[in-house]
């Protein structure tokens, strides 16, 4: 049996701020992780350059079932404290649309970063280790048993991340966990993933795989304008990994092909203007060729303007305006971002991330019922949530 203060579960981003900030206390840390290496989600992010934070830092970025939850640490631990961090290692970094930063070069100047800091407060980092059993100790702190030694601690920080991706080893462990210790968890769910075609549509739009838009997508009060992604099993990019947090099977998405433009009037005012020409030499100068056959009857497309009613035309606005899609579903866990849902935050001190009726059993990071928006959110939460956690273990 080794001895420590403190025992963190899982080497992702959450677990490894939680470490720094606990070793910059004088706690004696270890944290262990099943994979064989530490940060593998922090490389894989955003392409290669880990999309770190975001500008713009908001609860209503947020989902949970407890809105409220995630204010304490994003406004005790802000994307500026991490941006500091970031400036004080030397990282090159640049903003993208929406307030994303993005690393220069790459992931691995992050993960770097991270490692650096740990090693300055003499953290023992163990991988390849696969845990057994967690017990409560008898006095207090809590026993972990792993395939090569026991630990036991006066803290135990429970920091595994969700369900998404599972070949980069993904598992619930952290949600059974919680169970063990009668916390209630959120059902879970993929999200920030892309949408799945039902038969006839997969059939009808297929073809337009590789076609990016720049739409408006719409799902009840809440919408995104960014690109979508046409993609051989249905709709991917930015707006629709968005809305995929909120969308619900059976739910249908209404997405506006032409956000920047009245097509209805355009359309009307073209055929004053210029009535002879045919109204697919209108329409393709603002949408894809391809798309455009596919949305739109041969017959109409080949119609001179001059010869098109006032109510085809409005139907034509309507069509590429309001287009609506049901999908069947998601690409799920394999391809998703996050995880929706997870331990309950009522379970929880929003000031300390202690479960309330467990002294010494912390939750952090994606396990909790807290999902980001796309854009540098959830690492943001991660890196929040670790340092107040570290502030008490």
């Amino acid at each position: 049996m080794k001895y420590t203060d403190v025992v963190i579960i899982g080497a992702g981003a959450a677990g490894l701020m939680c470490a720094i900030e606990a070793g910059k206390r004088n706690k004696d840390v270890i944290i262990l992780d099943h994979a064989n290496k530490a940060g593998k989600k922090i490389l894989m992010s955003g392409g290669g350059r880990c999309n770190f934070t975001n500008l713009d830092i908001q609860p209503d970025n947020y989902i949970s079932n407890n809105p409220h939850f995630c204010k304490s640490a994003l406004s005790r631990f802000t994307q500026w404290d991490f941006i500091a961090l970031v400036n004080k290692h030397n990282i090159a970094y640049h903003e993208r649309e929406h307030g994303q930063l993005f690393c220069n070069n790459s992931s691995k100047d992050i993960l770097t970063l991270l490692l650096n800091e740990l090693n300055q407060q003499r953290v023992i980092l163990k991988i390849n280790t696969k845990i057994t059993a967690i017990l409560p100790a008898k006095e207090s702190g809590y026993i972990i048993r792993t395939n090569e030694t026991s630990y036991q601690c006066h803290s135990l920080v429970i920091a595994t991340g969700g369900l998404s991706i599972p070949k980069m080893g993904a598992s619930g462990f952290g949600y059974n966990i919680a169970q063990q210790f009668s916390l209630k968890t959120v059902k879970t769910t993929a999200a920030l993933v892309p949408l799945t075609w039902k038969a006839n549509d997969k059939k009808r739009f297929e073809s337009l795989s590789g076609i990016a838009v720049n739409c408006i997508v719409n799902l009840d009060n809440i919408s995104f304008r960014e690109n979508i992604l046409f993609t051989h099993r249905g709709l991917s990019g930015p707006a629709i990994l968005q809305i995929s947090s909120y969308w619900k099977l059976s739910e249908s998405v209404v997405i506006n092909l032409l956000p920047n433009l009245d097509l209805q009037l355009a359309i009307k005012d073209a055929r004053e203007n210029t009535p002879q020409i045919i109204l697919k030499t209108l329409l393709v100068q603002l949408l894809p060729k391809r798309l455009i056959n596919i949305f739109i009857e041969k017959t109409l497309l080949d119609k001179k303007l001059a010869n098109l009613s006032d109510k085809q035309i409005a139907a034509i606005a309507e069509l590429l305006h309001r287009w609506k899609v049901k999908p069947n579903g998601t690409e799920g866990y394999r391809t998703a971002e996050v995880t929706l849902g997870g331990v309950d935050c009522n379970e929880l001190s929003s000031k300390t991330m202690q479960a309330n009726n467990h002294p010494g059993l912390f939750f952090i990071g994606e396990v909790v019922d807290v999902t980001g928006w796309l854009g540098g959110y959830n690492f943001q939460w991660a890196w929040s949530s670790g340092w107040i956690a570290g502030q008490y273990v």
